[in-house]
């Protein structure tokens, strides 16, 4: 059995969640996957307990919790009304991305050719409304990690020795039963969330030659970063295919599976 908690975390400072480079811009998803989440907690709960055992600490979380993906909001808006980037993607970007310009220096001046810019999710909109990023995450029964006191601690995505990604709570995380409006079973062994015909699914979503015509949408390799042995975010995860956000259901109701890291697997 799995208890839903809906949770809420105030956005600090600029996140960069990195997704691809063009030209000299690099460019920051719109959300911030479950992995990323996953991570952030990981090294929280790891230095907390003066330890440096990551693979270790990663491996307990991945046992206990699951993760949805987090979405921004803002104070102008309810707690349920995230709003999704393939909406509006005009009125998204404009309202909740900016970017920064920097250069590598050497000897106080500026390398020629070095000159790059980073995208980011802003922490107020651009008309001063604070920003929010709502998410769920999803606690197996006897847990006994305190991920709780772990969450306002974190930061999130790249640049984080300048001070991105820092989020804290407003809120303690609430006990729900809707997974972003969808209907939640807690019963299976891995929790299952129940999509209907022409919604979206809401993370990557392992991708299969059997499921093709019943989910329209693209895809792409997702590939993150490991922490082991104290080196954060040294070694690369496996590549796997995926059918991105926003990927919606074209023919039927679908059941999905949310397994370790965030990903999604259609229930069989």
């Amino acid at each position: 059995m799995w208890t839903l908690y809906q949770v809420s975390l105030r956005v600090l400072s600029p996140i960069h969640i990195g997704w691809k480079k063009t030209s000299n811009l690099q460019q920051t998803r719109f959300y911030v996957p479950a992995k990323t989440i996953w991570g952030a907690l990981t090294a929280r709960i790891t230095r907390d307990k003066n330890s440096s055992d990551y693979k270790g600490t990663g491996n307990k979380i991945n046992e206990n919790l699951r993760f949805s993906y987090f979405y921004p909001y803002d104070s102008n808006s309810s707690l349920n009304e995230c709003e999704f980037p393939w909406e509006n993607p005009d009125n998204f970007t404009w309202k909740y991305i900016g970017s920064y310009q920097s250069a590598a220096l050497e000897n106080k001046t500026a390398m020629e050719g070095m000159l790059h810019e980073t995208e980011c999710i802003l922490p107020k909109t651009r008309d001063g409304n604070q920003v929010y990023l709502l998410g769920c995450i999803i606690e197996k029964n006897e847990c006994n990690i305190d991920w709780k006191t772990a969450l306002p601690k974190i930061q999130i995505g790249g640049e984080r020795g300048y001070g991105w990604g820092r989020v804290n709570m407003d809120n303690k995380p609430a006990k729900c039963k809707q997974f972003f409006g969808y209907d939640f079973d807690p019963s299976q062994e891995e929790p299952v969330i129940k999509i209907p015909k022409g919604e979206f699914i809401l993370a990557h979503t392992l991708a299969s030659e059997a499921y093709q015509q019943q989910i329209g949408g693209n895809i792409e390799p997702f590939v993150g970063r490991i922490t082991e042995n104290g080196r954060f975010g040294g070694y690369f995860s496996e590549a796997r295919i995926c059918w991105i956000p926003g990927s919606k259901l074209v023919n039927s109701d679908m059941n999905f599976k949310i397994c370790e890291n965030g990903f999604w697997s259609v229930q069989e």
